[in-house]
């Protein structure tokens, strides 16, 4: 997926925790996914689970900067279950990961920095 080009939603009710407005889109058989050229609002749209719901999600390839920010530092309960079961993570832009980061992807095995 490549779309650099934010979401016409409104930001605020994107970036909510909460889901009022709409049903949680499931992907029950997706295992892998490339949200590495995206704008954030994206990332944010496929990892916060009150939006998407990714049971099966093992590769995820992000933009470190854009996992940072949505993830809180790797303290956002809201988006820690789209996370959890990743086990290769290829990241771009990468920096020093840390504790809180390794404790987000528990099952994480190995990454790949570009």
């Amino acid at each position: 997926m490549e779309n650099k080009r934010r979401q016409s939603a409104n930001l605020a009710e994107l970036k909510d925790d909460e889901n009022a407005s709409y049903s949680v889109i499931e992907y029950s058989h997706l295992t892998s996914l490339d949200i590495s050229h995206v704008h954030e609002d994206y990332v944010v749209q496929f990892l916060l689970e009150t939006k998407t719901y990714l049971p099966r999600l093992t590769e995820l390839k992000v933009n470190y900067d854009h996992l940072e920010i949505v993830t809180m530092n790797f303290t956002r309960d809201a988006t820690r279950l789209n996370c959890s079961k990743v086990k290769q993570l290829i990241v771009i832009n990468p920096k020093l990961y840390s504790k809180e980061f390794y404790q987000y992807f528990p099952s994480f095995v190995n990454s790949i920095q570009c």
